[in-house]
């Protein structure tokens, strides 16, 4: 029979075959709509913070809550959820929480330029500008401390009520004349030197001494959470998990003399990552109000390992 003649049923085999495209085709229809619909009517929350090129730079956040604001400032590579211990206490104790995603990690945009933490301070800015927040309470954990302590460097504590720094890079990683107790340049190269020959693996292995593996924190940390830590992880921009090394080693010294804020420091002393003698030590003799907690067997992902004490310290701080 040719494609023209019709069967005992009076449809032809081409009709068969468009009406069995057309059944395939159907299903699809009423998701792309539903898409398009759920894309129109629940934008998602975001500030545009700059343009490169044809695309815009936009910043990811949610807003929960309300009461005094927290601001939670993520550390690299996670994003924003990694503060889920946190908000959650925060929320239960009447605070207006807020969380971010920083460029080039997790929903904000992935942009090729800006890793640094001038831009990294300025988008902070454009945040608690656009939402007009005033008597705000700035929290970062790791990366998230120097956004922090630059936004202060150069925008002062008009709009702030207080600082936490958990687990921070200040005041100046790298060694020099003027800075003996830093690290060692080549420890950054190598790093460097890790993400671009095998970024997946690399940042597997910074994950385990981010909780400290093999140690006592190691213990109070899932298998499932590194895994869920890494898929965040890998998900960020290539280009801005490498730049951001930069950004690790800028001088905060400055900075942090313009810090006239109630301060709370808070570290590990099995900090892997960023060892506290190097970092939050110094940081707390040289911040003028600053409160400093340091937590036996702590790693640098202790605001996982160690929550119910960093919650009653934030708590407690905050209130």
């Amino acid at each position: 029979m040719s494609a023209k003649s019709s069967s005992r049923n009076g449809i032809s085999r081409r009709d068969a075959l468009a009406l069995a495209a057309a059944g395939l085709a159907a299903p699809l229809l009423p998701v792309v709509s539903f898409a398009e619909t759920k894309k129109e009517t629940i934008p998602m929350s975001t500030i545009k913070v700059g343009q490169e090129n044809s695309q815009p730079i936009e910043i990811y956040y949610e807003d929960h809550g309300s009461g005094s604001p927290v601001v939670l400032i993520h550390g690299w590579p996670l994003n924003g959820d990694a503060w889920e211990k946190q908000t959650a206490a925060l929320l239960a104790a009447g605070h207006r929480v807020i969380t971010y995603d920083r460029r080039g990690f997790g929903r904000s945009s992935k942009p090729g330029v800006g890793y640094n933490y001038d831009t990294f301070a300025a988008d902070l800015n454009a945040l608690l500008s656009a939402l007009d927040l005033t008597g705000v309470s700035l929290v970062g954990h790791s990366m998230g401390t120097g956004e922090i302590t630059r936004y202060i460097g150069k925008y002062g504590t008009k709009r702030l009520r207080k600082a936490v720094l958990i687990g921070t890079l200040g005041p100046y990683l790298v060694k020099a004349p003027d800075n003996p107790e830093g690290v060692d340049p080549q420890v950054f190269e190598g790093v460097r030197a890790g993400i671009r020959a095998d970024r997946p693996a690399t940042l597997s292995e910074f994950l385990k001494n981010f909780y400290s593996v093999a140690g006592a924190d190691g213990k109070r940390v899932s298998e499932r959470v590194i895994e869920a830590n890494w898929t965040v992880a890998i998900g960020a921009s290539p280009i801005g998990t490498l730049a951001c090394i930069d950004a690790w080693i800028e001088d905060f010294r400055e900075d942090i003399a313009r810090n006239d804020l109630p301060t709370l420091i808070i570290h590990g002393d099995d900090d892997r990552i960023l060892p506290a003698d190097v970092t939050a030590r110094r940081q707390a003799k040289m911040t003028k109000n600053a409160k400093y907690v340091e937590i036996k067997g702590g790693s640098h992902g202790l605001t996982w390992t160690h929550a119910e004490e960093i919650n009653d310290e934030l708590v407690k701080f905050l209130s």
